[in-house]
């Protein structure tokens, strides 16, 4: 299906594919550079962390490095960088999507509806076969991306097993894992990891100034996104900023928010972006009051989200105490909202009752 959505791609951004840099990822890319100078690549490799930090770029950016390679690793020693030129020509069929010795797999979308399926199936796996048996015959190395493993049923993830535990010559399969334990152990233990970190605020505007070509805040983007550049790019692309203030100015007014504020930020869910933008006021809740129960359990507020927020995170949570009942607030209003508007509630009453719910639970804390 020519037109069928990419489930490895981030609104708003480039491919993965398409990214030319890769930010804060330093640690990883050393790893996985001395295992190669010292002939010891592995046929499977883990790449884990959060999502959104740039673990398909280091995937691609593997990719693209061994297949450009030079047989016996050219003139100048191993290499001290996955960098390789943009005109190179097989940087130049990975973009263009027609690299012979690549092949992705992810979800793909169901062949009735032409929407993404949910999980990737085993006959997105078997695809393996084919791309195995069709390059057998031309040598050299053949990389094949998994974005992301974590999505696998028990199927694929079966078929997968298979391949590692005995992989084509010159394989090299990389799997990409939000979350690794949720793999089959069998997998994990054959495979070598590559960790990668949260982005930090200059790493994060840099990101983001390549992935946008926008010079935000990366120091507040970092901490609403926990250093996600994926994340950060649907936190922009919702006014999250913005809305985290606005969010932040209400609680700094308990133990009473002044309604006309309150039903400004519930009016502005309404139209055809209320749904997005109720997903990002319960995300951005849900985080403000984290970042409450932190400060209290910490006895120090962490670096600021928006512009006087050390104080009103001070002020409002300043022992153990305090940390616990905004930890139970946070574990129970965002849930309780989600699951009403499962039911197609409406989203302004329910980010209402969210607010005035956390209001009641604070005076009753402090009568």
């Amino acid at each position: 299906m020519a037109d069928a959505p990419e489930s490895d791609r981030i609104e708003g951004a480039p491919h993965p594919r398409d990214t030319a840099r890769l930010f804060g990822q330093q640690a990883a890319e050393h790893r996985f550079l001395n295992a190669h100078a010292q002939g010891r690549l592995h046929h499977g490799w883990l790449i884990t962390g959060p999502r959104g930090i740039g673990k398909a770029t280091l995937a691609y950016r593997i990719a693209r490095f061994l297949l450009a390679e030079e047989p016996g690793g050219g003139l100048f020693g191993p290499p001290d960088t996955l960098d390789v030129a943009p005109d190179h020509p097989v940087a130049a069929r990975i973009k263009a999507g027609s690299e012979p010795g690549l092949l992705a797999i992810r979800r793909g979308a169901d062949d009735k509806t032409g929407k993404l399926r949910s999980q990737i199936v085993v006959d997105d796996v078997r695809k393996l076969r084919d791309f195995f048996g069709l390059t057998a015959a031309e040598g050299g190395r053949r990389v094949v991306i998994v974005d992301a493993a974590d999505d696998m049923n028990t199927s694929a993830a079966n078929a997968l097993l298979k391949l590692l535990e005995e992989p084509p010559g010159g394989a090299m399969l990389l799997l990409i894992a939000h979350q690794p334990s949720r793999l089959l152990p069998t997998i994990r233990s054959r495979c070598r990891e590559l960790r990668c970190l949260p982005l930090g605020p200059q790493d994060m505007a840099r990101a983001l100034d390549q992935a946008t070509g926008a010079a935000d805040d990366g120091l507040a983007l970092a901490q609403l996104s926990g250093g996600s550049v994926g994340e950060a790019i649907r936190v922009t692309g919702g006014g999250g900023l913005a809305l985290y203030a606005e969010i932040l100015g209400l609680l700094a007014q308990l133990p009473r928010m002044p309604r006309p504020a309150l039903r400004k930020l519930c009016d502005s869910l309404g139209g055809k972006q209320g749904e997005a933008r109720f997903d990002l006021t319960v995300r951005l809740f849900d985080l403000a009051l984290s970042r409450l129960a932190r400060t209290g359990a910490t006895g120090q507020p962490m670096p600021e989200a928006a512009p006087g927020e050390a104080a009103v995170m001070t002020r409002l949570s300043a022992d153990a105490r305090d940390a616990r009942f905004w930890a139970e607030q946070a574990a129970d209003l965002g849930a309780r909202a989600r699951a009403a508007r499962a039911v197609n509630l409406d989203p302004g009453a329910l980010v209402l009752d969210m607010f005035l719910r956390l209001e009641a639970a604070l005076h009753r804390a402090t009568v």
